[in-house]
């Protein structure tokens, strides 16, 4: 079985998690701090014996800082990460899976707008369609990560939101289970989330995104139209491009009509286009001679789910796949990077002054962005994709 991905987490070892105020100071001993967020949480408004009955049971967790530490993930290039999260079981299971909740999946169309193979997709990575939810003491995972000094501000506020869920009897602090980073459920969401956008999809009086896939699926829903998502419109789609075209107008950087694209050579390799005034980019994970998409504004939403470029690209076309899409072209890309290469590259794409983040390794969007303006003033082929001449040349 495939490592299951979770949006949280990658967002976390990533470093792209939404950032907020830090509310209780981190750090000292974990008793201290405990204490600290109990009283945080009276000034709050909650009740003393609800804070006490919440907290009573709360323990450190040495293994989520670990895992919090377990970086060097996203260094595989899109065509060898998408063939290993898409296999034929899963590809299979997840139809299956449409098939069998066909009713819900009407619903949620209906409703939010969201296509089934979105939800189906991120199902399908998030948990393997539930299986594999994650064991960590979800109460203990994030007053850990509360503690520790790295990311405090995104974790403290998830602890005062399963505050909140356990007063209204939909957390037990005890047994409540899930990843390290805090999400709890089939499609993972954080208490916040769960808070936020928590559908009760049957009926029975509470929000169970643990063992309903109806209240996971309509919740993701939700979770994704109120980060934008637009109802009833595509959001990837493969495409062929003319050799001719301008490389340097790839990417998400560009947005044209998808009437502009279409007269500029760029045709659907399967299927229509979606509506000519939509505004679109042509994406090439592995440069110009490998496969090629054109992301409509859908796409970008995916970014508020997960930040990784490959990990998105790959949910959004597992999406395509499983409402009917083939199998894309994969061409025959330059060899990709290895992790040391591409921190050589990276190193001296800093030294001519670009922003690449951290030098980690990863061909993220910084760098993909930087590699681009080094090939246009190279008079390079501008596709984004690093190549062993334009590390030579620099």
């Amino acid at each position: 079985m495939h490592k299951i991905l979770t949006h949280a987490t990658l967002a976390i070892l990533l470093g792209t998690a939404p950032s907020f105020a830090q509310l209780v100071e981190c750090g000292g001993g974990f008793n201290s701090f405990t204490a600290a967020m109990k009283a945080e949480a009276i000034n709050r408004g909650h009740a003393q014996s609800a804070v006490d009955a919440f907290f009573a049971s709360v323990r450190q967790d040495p293994a989520t800082i670990k895992a919090d530490r377990a970086q060097g993930i996203f260094q595989r290039p899109f065509i060898d990460f998408s063939r290993r999260l898409i296999s034929n079981d899963r590809m299979a299971r997840g139809k299956s899976m449409m098939k069998k909740y066909d009713s819900v999946f009407d619903k949620m169309e209906q409703t939010y707008g969201v296509s089934r193979g979105v939800l189906t997709a991120f199902w399908a990575f998030e948990t393997d369609f539930g299986a594999v939810q994650g064991d960590f003491n979800t109460l203990n995972s994030l007053m850990t990560l509360s503690h520790d000094c790295r990311r405090p501000e995104l974790f403290q506020p998830q602890v005062f939101a399963a505050l909140e869920l356990f007063e209204k009897g939909s957390f037990n602090p005890k047994t409540s289970k899930g990843a390290w980073a805090g999400e709890i459920g089939m499609v993972q969401m954080l208490p916040g989330d769960i808070i936020e956008a928590g559908v009760d999809a049957d009926g029975n009086g509470t929000v169970d995104l643990r063992t309903s896939p109806p209240d996971a699926l309509l919740s993701g829903a939700n979770m994704l139209r109120k980060l934008g998502w637009r109802a009833g419109e595509p959001w990837l789609q493969e495409v062929t491009v003319p050799q001719d075209l301008d490389w340097s107008t790839t990417g998400l950087d560009t947005t044209l009509s998808v009437a502009d694209w279409a007269g500029l050579g760029v045709k659907p390799r399967h299927g229509s286009f979606g509506a000519s005034d939509l505004q679109a980019s042509i994406l090439l994970p592995q440069g110009r001679k490998g496969p090629a998409f054109i992301a409509y504004p859908n796409f970008s939403v995916y970014f508020e789910w997960n930040k990784s470029f490959v990990y998105v690209t790959t949910a959004a076309y597992f999406a395509t796949r499983l409402e009917g899409a083939p199998v894309y072209n994969a061409g025959n890309p330059d060899p990709a990077f290895s992790g040391q290469q591409m921190k050589a590259l990276q190193k001296k794409l800093q030294a001519r002054g670009h922003d690449v983040g951290k030098v980690d390794g990863i061909l993220g969007a910084k760098t993909r962005a930087a590699v681009q303006k080094e090939q246009v003033r190279l008079d390079l082929p501008a596709d984004a994709w690093p190549t062993a001449q334009l590390l030579k040349v620099l």
